[in-house]
């Protein structure tokens, strides 16, 4: 454990209304913190940076959970374009991933304020989509699934692409967290803590002149084990009627000889990296061949 106890990880119990205990400690949060939260977070992740590369030209995407948008100008270093829209519930959040400067001044910027769990876009409306250190923060596995499936649906389902970001358990050794496993924890279902942020008098606007030199805020978080992600996303995509697996494991037997279009969703890569675990997905559509 870390020797600043202001600095520990906390195992909790959600017993709040769901909705509730995600505005209180991930919504507001981030809002109080969003200056001096995206001063740290600037330089891209090696696989995200990656996977953006990989994107044809002339597709469009969705950050779902932008952030500070530092994704929304990437890729910057090849020919033709892409188009990132971003997604964040933190207003302040989202004034800074318009107007900061990542190193592209000539990047469009779109951003939308709303909810990751929302169905606010139209079905099959990009090409592809990342969501990186969002899911984490809903605060029932039920509302993790949800939120999975809006971002699929916003995707085309013949081609679609997304990468999935959350934070693991198992953290490495660079990390500065160390994660507590509560009594009540049970195998495949991760923990649920609360990250403090610390801020100084100076970073924090809304402090008073009598307040503490520091001030603590506990962001909510569920913390993945190795293979709960894939059974979430296995989980969404059954939900929505997907078959998961290569397009050649979805062709089946056809029924009475009829004609049909199947639809499934491919895991390109299942990892862990830097105490993250990601997820590469793939949709694809195929109609099945006469029997």
């Amino acid at each position: 454990m870390p020797s600043d106890t202001s600095k520990a990880v906390i195992p909790i119990q959600v017993i709040d209304e769901p909705q509730a205990h995600e505005k209180r400690h991930v919504h507001e949060v981030y809002d109080q913190i969003a200056s001096h939260f995206s001063s740290t977070r600037y330089k891209p992740w090696p696989v995200v940076a990656n996977f953006l590369q990989s994107i044809p030209t002339g597709w469009v995407g969705l950050d779902s959970g932008t952030g500070n948008g530092k994704y929304l100008p990437l890729p910057a270093n090849r020919s033709g374009e892409t188009w990132t829209i971003g997604l964040d519930r933190s207003q302040n959040l989202l004034r800074i991933a318009m107007n900061a400067n990542y190193g592209d001044t000539n990047c469009i910027r779109e951003v939308v304020l709303g909810d990751a769990i929302e169905t606010c876009w139209r079905v099959s409306a990009f090409d592809y989509a990342i969501s990186i250190a969002t899911i984490h923060h809903f605060s029932t596995k039920e509302r993790r699934e949800r939120a999975v499936q809006s971002l699929l649906q916003t995707l085309s389902p013949s081609h679609g692409r997304a990468l999935i970001y959350v934070w693991a358990i198992e953290q490495d050794a660079l990390s500065k967290r160390s994660i507590p496993i509560s009594e009540q924890s049970s195998p495949g279902h991760g923990e649920d803590v609360f990250v403090p942020w610390v801020l100084s008098k100076q970073q924090d606007k809304s402090a008073s002149d009598s307040a503490p030199e520091r001030r603590v805020h506990h962001r909510y978080y569920h913390m993945f084990e190795k293979g709960e992600l894939r059974d979430l996303i296995c989980g969404a995509a059954h939900g929505m009627g997907l078959t998961v697996g290569s397009p050649r494991e979805g062709l089946g037997p056809v029924a009475d000889g009829m004609r049909q279009k199947i639809r499934g969703l491919e895991i390109v890569e299942d990892s862990w990296e830097r105490s993250n675990y990601y997820i590469e997905l793939r949709l694809w559509e195929v109609e099945a061949p006469d029997s």
